[in-house]
């Protein structure tokens, strides 16, 4: 006799929330692991161990470390854009809402030093996708700066944008805060008409 009756809907949402909890801690623990240990020494065995799960769940999620770190960085990709979006609502004026928007991708870019993770990471679709909703988010408020003319507007937004994405990017490699403030001020300068 075959099940016919639909899954409750509180099973369904169960199974939702623990297979979320899975996913979230695996990548959680493996962020740890190797921020902890080094790229190289993560392994499967060892995510399994430090989760809690065996490692054939583990597999059921996901097939390889390098798989992990890539749900990893997307998730951290979408936690600062929403950042990002959340920093740009609460400035009013147009060039104030830019500079508070710039500034926390600087401080972003600064906390990120990992060049051997960031080398596995930030190549594929995800990574591009998200630079390009990026250059349009800030493209979008160079353009209303531009239109209350506190912003330069002889030179495409898109354009002004990624200038300042590959401006605030080399935030990495600063090592003072003030040094990450002076370098927001600087690529703001090379916006102002």
């Amino acid at each position: 006799m075959r099940h016919t009756e639909p899954v409750p809907k509180l099973w369904s949402q169960t199974i939702a929330t623990h297979r979320s909890a899975v996913r979230d801690a695996t990548l959680d623990t493996t962020a740890a692991l190797v921020a902890e240990h080094g790229l190289a020494s993560v392994t499967m065995s060892k995510i399994a161990e430090q989760t809690g799960i065996g490692r054939a769940t583990l597999y059921k999620y996901f097939p390889d470390v390098e798989a992990i770190l890539t749900a990893w960085h997307e998730r951290q990709i979408s936690a600062h854009l929403q950042q990002l979006t959340e920093i740009r609502d609460h400035a009013a004026a147009p060039s104030a809402r830019l500079e508070a928007v710039l500034e926390t991708f600087a401080f972003i870019s600064h906390q990120n030093h990992d060049t051997e993770l960031a080398a596995l990471l930030h190549r594929g679709e995800h990574v591009a996708r998200a630079q390009r909703h990026l250059v349009e988010f800030i493209a979008e408020l160079i353009s209303v700066g531009a239109k209350a003319g506190e912003l330069r507007d002889d030179i495409p937004p898109v354009e002004l944008a990624t200038y300042c994405l590959h401006a605030l990017t080399s935030a990495s490699s600063v090592h003072s805060k003030a040094a990450v403030r002076r370098l927001v001020a600087v690529t703001l300068d090379g916006l102002r008409p």
